[in-house]
């Protein structure tokens, strides 16, 4: 089964893709966030039905005390709507430091500007996609 990881914000989602064994994460193109709730759902539904996704997760921006603040909140409630929206299993995973570690990489690759911030996203995504997987690998 493939598994989709979004990287939620409110301008943009880093998006990653598993492979059919559930061992490897793959970027995907950034989605840059419609003008409503309803167009980004129905891009993640769109996507999910054509690339065979079988469930998703989100990344789950806690704060480094583990406590929740307003972004963790939204990405609980774009869960929420996603999984009605789709009808697939919607799993929180805990992001904290992707962004940090995807920026860290990019600039030890010399990476700069637009290039940076949009590959940030989707190296955000693959981190939180692959930490589920190696995750989900170890409990098996």
């Amino acid at each position: 089964m493939r598994i989709l990881a979004i990287d939620y914000g409110r301008t943009r989602f880093g998006l990653a893709m598993s492979d059919e064994d559930e061992i490897l994460a793959s970027p995907l193109p950034v989605h840059t966030c419609r003008r409503t709730r309803h167009a980004d759902l129905a891009y993640i539904r769109s996507l999910a039905r054509r690339q065979g996704i079988g469930a998703i997760v989100v990344g789950h921006p806690l704060n480094m005390n583990g406590s929740a603040g307003e972004m963790a909140q939204e990405a609980e409630a774009f869960a929420r709507e996603l999984a009605e929206s789709t009808g697939l299993s919607v799993v929180l995973v805990d992001e904290r430091g992707t962004t940090q570690e995807a920026n860290r990489v990019l600039r030890e690759g010399r990476v700069a500007g637009k290039r940076r911030r949009d590959l940030r996203d989707g190296l955000a995504a693959v981190q939180i996609l692959q930490s589920h997987l190696d995750q989900r690998r170890t409990r098996d």
